[in-house]
């Protein structure tokens, strides 16, 4: 893939570009889902796909904000306001207009999207800022977006009907594995590694995940 923002970068490395990719890709199969089918539950989660869509905008949009203060927090998140709109669903500061339908919601979690590909390309490099797994970097904030969206649209494709298939390439896997998850199995298929690592999946030889956490730590 291209490196855009100019920044030396190790073959390893995650960038801007993969997380414009990962997003896109995940509108792109979204949009082939029925307008009635966004009631339906997302996959193992509790929320419906109409809620998760939101909740993972809002995971985009959160990460974003996180690193824009001249000086990014260290001790807390930015204090928007997350509310959630029923009992048991997501609480988030970024709300979709139902009456734009699905097309809208798909642009809102474009443009939260958009919003975080470019603090990661304008954030250098060595800014810190406030996470609850511990303070990370732009690359680290890039890849807890990348992971929120393909896991989550994993449990979109879950709920949203069998027609939809969803597998992002096996390479941006590797990579934000070897960002967030250290330790995992190295020679079983990213995806599904990707999917073991949050709690999604089973992975032969392995205990299926009860708990699970990534460790956004900037690289030495």
């Amino acid at each position: 893939m291209s490196r855009t923002d100019g920044s030396a970068c190790s073959p390893s490395a995650v960038t801007a570009d993969d997380l414009d990719l990962a997003v896109q890709l995940a509108v792109e199969v979204l949009r082939r889902a029925p307008r009635a089918a966004w009631e339906s539950k997302a996959g193992s989660l509790e929320w419906d796909c109409w809620e998760t869509a939101e909740h993972l905008s809002d995971d985009l949009f959160a990460y974003a904000v996180q690193l824009g203060p001249r000086r990014p927090p260290m001790d807390g998140e930015v204090p928007f306001v997350w509310e959630s709109r029923r009992p048991g669903g997501p609480a988030n500061a970024v709300h979709a207009d139902r009456a734009a339908g699905p097309g809208g919601l798909l642009q809102v979690l474009e443009a939260s999207g958009a919003l975080l590909v470019a603090m990661v390309r304008t954030t250098p490099p060595r800014t810190r800022a406030h996470h609850v797994f511990g303070a990370s970097d732009p690359e680290g904030f890039a890849a807890m977006g990348i992971v929120e969206t393909l896991v989550h649209t994993h449990d979109l494709t879950q709920g949203l009907g069998d027609g939809l298939v969803w597998e992002p390439p096996a390479d941006l896997c590797t990579r934000v594995l070897a960002r967030l998850f250290p330790g995992v199995p190295e020679t079983t298929d990213p995806w599904q590694t990707l999917l073991w690592a949050t709690g999604r999946a089973e992975l032969p030889g392995h205990p299926r995940l009860t708990t699970w956490r990534w460790d956004g730590t900037p690289r030495s």
